[in-house]
């Protein structure tokens, strides 16, 4: 019974550590989507784009991270370097 209840406990961890970790492989790639997206889009695409809503996937990204504030956090501090200094250089921000 003991050994049972072990085996239990250890492969709800598992589940919960692999959903985190997947969790973070997607914010890293959802992230680095968006930096890819920021360095290689001149100031003239990236005016143009401010305007189009976003897509379902987007969308879902969006709702995700409004909900989920470390993740929030996790996301904004891998990208806000990149998509602050191209905003700044493209004079989209004063």
């Amino acid at each position: 019974m003991r050994t049972s209840i072990g085996a239990a406990a250890l492969l709800s961890a598992l589940f919960v550590a692999s959903g985190a970790l997947a969790q973070g492989m997607l914010l890293d790639f959802a992230a680095d989507k968006v930096i890819k997206k920021f360095t290689t889009s001149t100031c003239e695409e990236l005016k143009a784009m401010k305007g189009e809503p976003p897509s379902e996937k987007e969308k879902m990204a969006i709702d995700f991270l409004h909900s989920d504030q470390p993740a929030r956090k996790d996301f904004i501090d891998k990208i806000a370097p990149v998509v602050m200094n191209k905003l700044f250089e493209c004079g989209m921000i004063p």
